[in-house]
C-alpha cells in the first residue's frame, strides 16, 4: 500500500522537473533559428537582403495556420520554400498562439480522460489539468523536434493541398502527405523523418513524467497518434474550402427559411 501510495508523487516530482525545461528548450529553437535554418548560400548581402525582402512580401500567403488543420499552403498559392525567419515565425504560430494545438490538447485530454490513462491521474478537474498539461508539453515538444529536424533536412513543413481534381485523387494525395512531404526544391519528396522522429521522440520524452512510464511504448504511442490525427487533419485541409461552403449554404438556407 505505501508503495502504491508513494507513485503519484514520484511522477509528479519528475513532472515539475521536465515541464519548466520545455521553456528552455524552446528558447534554444530561437538562439538557432534564422541564422541556422537561413537558405542564403552565402551570394551576398544584396541577395540576401533581396530574398528577405521577397520572404516579407509573400509572408501572409505562405504562413496559413488554421485552428483546426494546422499549417497549409492554398491551392492557388505558389509553393515556395520557407526561410528561417518564416519557419522560425510557423513555429511560434503552431505552439503558441493559435489555438490548433489547444484543440489537439484538449481532444488527447479527453480522450485520455475517458480511458482514465493513466490512472494514477484519477478522475475529475484534477485529473484531466495533469492530462491537459501532459498532452500540451509532448504536443509542444513535437513541434520543437520536427521544426528543428525539418529545418536541418530543409524539408516543408506544411501540407499543400492537391492541384488535382476528383474525390479520389484528392483523398490519396491528403492521406500520402501525412507520411512524404517535399524537400527544398518543393517538388522532389522524401519520407516524413523529421515528423516521426518528432512524435517518437516527444512520445518517449513524456514516459519521464507519467506514472509508470514505459519509454519504447510511449514513443511507439507518439507515432501511432500522428498517423491518425495526421491523415485525418490532411483530409480535412483538403477538402475544408468545399466543407466550408456547404456549411455556409446550409446557414444561409436556414436563415432564409426561418419565418
Amino acid at each position: 500500500m505505501q508503495l502504491v501510495s508513494e507513485r503519484p508523487t514520484l511522477a509528479m516530482r519528475t513532472h515539475n522537473r521536465i515541464y519548466p525545461q520545455f521553456s528552455a528548450l524552446c528558447m534554444l529553437v530561437f538562439l538557432l533559428g534564422t541564422p541556422g535554418w537561413s537558405q542564403d548560400n552565402g551570394e551576398g548581402r544584396d541577395v540576401h537582403m533581396q530574398s528577405q525582402e521577397q520572404g516579407r512580401q509573400r509572408g501572409d500567403e505562405q504562413l496559413n495556420v488554421n485552428f483546426l488543420y494546422g499549417a497549409y499552403v492554398p491551392k492557388d498559392a505558389p509553393l515556395v520554400s520557407l526561410t528561417g525567419h518564416q519557419r522560425a515565425h510557423l513555429f511560434v504560430l503552431q505552439t503558441f498562439t493559435t489555438p490548433g494545438i489547444y484543440v489537439k490538447t484538449t481532444f488527447l485530454a479527453l480522450v485520455n480522460q475517458a480511458s482514465s490513462t493513466p490512472y494514477e491521474w484519477g478522475g475529475g478537474g484534477e485529473g484531466f489539468g495533469r492530462r491537459a498539461a501532459s498532452s500540451y508539453a509532448r504536443s509542444s515538444i513535437q513541434n520543437v523536434l520536427s521544426t528543428a529536424g525539418n529545418a536541418t533536412l530543409q524539408y516543408e513543413p506544411r501540407y499543400d493541398r492537391c492541384r488535382c481534381t476528383g474525390f479520389g485523387p484528392r483523398t490519396k494525395h491528403a492521406l500520402m502527405r501525412n507520411f512524404v512531404t517535399y524537400n527544398k526544391t518543393e517538388k522532389e519528396l522524401r519520407p516524413q523523418f523529421a515528423l516521426y522522429g518528432a512524435a517518437f521522440g516527444a512520445g518517449m520524452l513524456s514516459s519521464l513524467w507519467k506514472p509508470n512510464g514505459q519509454l519504447w511504448k510511449d514513443g511507439f504511442g507518439g507515432v501511432e497518434t500522428q498517423i491518425g490525427l495526421g491523415m485525418v487533419s490532411n483530409w480535412i485541409a483538403e477538402f475544408a474550402p468545399e466543407i466550408e461552403r456547404r456549411l455556409t449554404r446550409q446557414r444561409r438556407q436556414g436563415v432564409s427559411s426561418a419565418p
